[in-house]
């Protein structure tokens, strides 16, 4: 395969052009011509590589939340055009994703993605990677229409110093689906950090903010019924005044601290989760109000980058104030209070832009290296974040949207993005981003559900949802009082801990619907998802 780039750049009044090309062949091949000190513009390349009508597509979706199922040649992905422009600002609803900064045809036969695509005929894929993100997020097209696969990286405005520029750093490999991957990850050089699969609690999807001591020691109690010594009980949003200010519990809720009640957790034989945001802050937050200097400013204001809690913008990881801030917030929760691993969320919220010394994915690599270091040895589980620059560094990672009590959500919000909460979509993802589960980390697929109350799920979808997480997930976790499980939510309970042991797990998606074909204890089993 022939690999056509161009890189336009900026060294005095006018552009300049680079252009050349390269054999692709199986195997790590980096695209790095000699350039001048300039400031990039534009970073591109095209190969023909048609899709047959029975042929499938990958596109890797911009981070955790973002719907990314297998296309057929026809496919397209729906950008935000449909909203009035006036409400995706207001609410920062294109931060959610790529919208702000990628191009979306808005048509049938254009799907694009990041960092990784694949093309898959049968069981044979053909799959084109990165093996580098820091340069700027690799941003892969396709065309069905003319047959082109495009590659972009986004990297304008980017300040070059002379020499070496990678402008590409690609992978490409042919053959079977842990050939390919396996094959991807060595070049890499990315192992996961643990081979724990975590088994355990949520608070978030019954109680959701809704939370307090009683509740929280209320659902415990309960876990203690059915959960064994070693897996995890999480607190999730709700436990603090606003989102931001994490040095202090909500009085009201939580009259004690939440020492005594990670004391409690621990005494039960469990590990304790904490959720947390740390890059983001909540509109009405007193950190808002009383450092407005600690926000990330986008042409001098403050970027609003989502709709939750009433609003909230991003903070900017460099400030002095705010790296300082952070570090009491990680001693609170592991020295002080306890907590055992730690859920960071909306951690796309670090690196909505880059500047003239790094783009927004090495600015996003950079965070999450600081995460790392900031929690130290302690696990984490990342959530809402960019795929690839957190490869390596969280032991856990959500890859799909937030499930919902219902099975694909209320019709206006499904018109709002790709990366809104879907039972449906939280289950595609879990699929189609598969092969990351013990290869960058173990997959959080989301939560399962085998309650009856507050619930609009039926049975066969909380069965689809819950084996799905079984069958593909490296945490399962329910979001259930489990005191309250009958007998038969028990014995489902057990078997979906034994459908974990399963055999000759196998997707099949080449017709109009998707299934997976699976065995346990030498007995095969079929589930057909839509």
């Amino acid at each position: 395969m022939k690999l056509d780039y161009c890189i336009r750049y900026y060294r005095g009044h006018g552009p300049e052009e680079l252009k050349g090309s390269v054999e692709l062949q199986p195997g790590a091949n980096i695209v790095a011509p000699e350039l001048p000190r300039a400031k990039i513009y534009r970073a591109s390349a095209t190969l023909h590589r048609s899709l047959g009508e029975q042929e499938k597509i990958f596109m890797n979706g911009f981070q955790s939340w973002t719907y990314c199922p297998e296309y057929s040649r026809w496919g397209k992905i729906r950008d935000l055009s449909h909203l009035p422009e006036t409400i995706v600002r207001r609410f920062g609803l294109d931060y959610y994703g790529d919208y702000y900064f990628v191009h979306y045809p808005n048509a049938p036969g254009f799907t694009h993605g990041e960092s990784w695509c694949y093309f898959r005929s049968g069981e044979r894929y053909t799959l084109f990677a990165s093996l580098d993100e820091r340069p700027g997020y690799t941003i892969f097209g396709y065309d069905a229409h003319l047959g082109l696969l495009s590659v972009k990286r986004d990297c304008r405005g980017l300040l070059h110093g002379g020499g070496a520029f990678h402008a590409f750093d690609l992978f490409l490999a042919e053959g079977g689906e842990d050939e390919v991957f396996d094959g991807w990850f060595r070049a890499l050089g990315v192992k996961p950090r643990t081979s724990e699969r975590l088994t355990g609690y949520s608070s978030w999807y019954n109680r959701y903010q809704k939370i307090s001591e009683q509740t929280i020691l209320e659902d415990l109690r309960g876990c203690a019924k059915v959960l064994k010594p070693g897996d995890l009980f999480q607190i999730d949003d709700g436990f603090e005044p606003a989102v931001g200010d994490w040095l202090e519990t909500d009085a009201k809720k939580f009259p004690r601290g939440l020492r005594p009640i990670v004391d409690e957790i621990h005494a039960k034989g469990f590990k304790a989760g904490l959720w947390l945001a740390p890059f983001v802050a909540q509109k009405s937050s007193r950190l808002v109000a009383e450092h407005p200097d600690w926000l990330l400013r986008h042409r001098g204001k403050p970027i609003r980058c989502g709709i939750a809690w009433g609003g909230f913008y991003a903070l900017d990881i460099d400030h002095p104030g705010v790296r300082e801030y952070l570090k009491q917030v990680f001693r609170r929760v592991f020295d002080d209070w306890g907590f055992d691993l730690v859920k960071l969320d909306f951690l796309y919220g670090a690196a909505p832009y880059g500047s003239e010394r790094e783009t927004r994915a090495g600015r996003m690599r950079r965070a999450m290296e600081w995460l790392r270091e900031l929690c130290g040895d302690k696990p984490i589980l990342g959530c809402g974040v960019p795929l690839m620059p957190a490869f390596g560094l969280v032991d856990y990672c959500r890859i799909g949207c937030d499930v919902g009590l219902d099975w694909n959500g209320r019709i206006f919000t499904r018109e709002i993005h790709r990366e809104h909460l879907s039972t449906r979509h939280a289950i595609g993802n879990t699929i189609f981003r598969r092969q990351l589960n013990g290869r960058a980390w173990l997959n959080d697929p989301d939560v399962f559900f085998l309650r009856d109350d507050n619930l609009k799920l039926s049975a066969r979808e909380k069965h689809i949802l819950a084996t799905v997480n079984s069958l593909f997930g490296g945490m399962l976790l329910c979001s259930d009082n489990m005191g309250r499980y009958t007998e038969a939510a028990k014995a489902a309970y057990r078997q979906l801990l034994h459908n974990r042991e399963a055999e000759d797990v196998r997707v099949l998606a080449d017709g109009k619907g998707l299934s997976v074909r699976y065995r346990v204890d030498g007995q095969e089993h079929f589930l057909t998802i839509e």
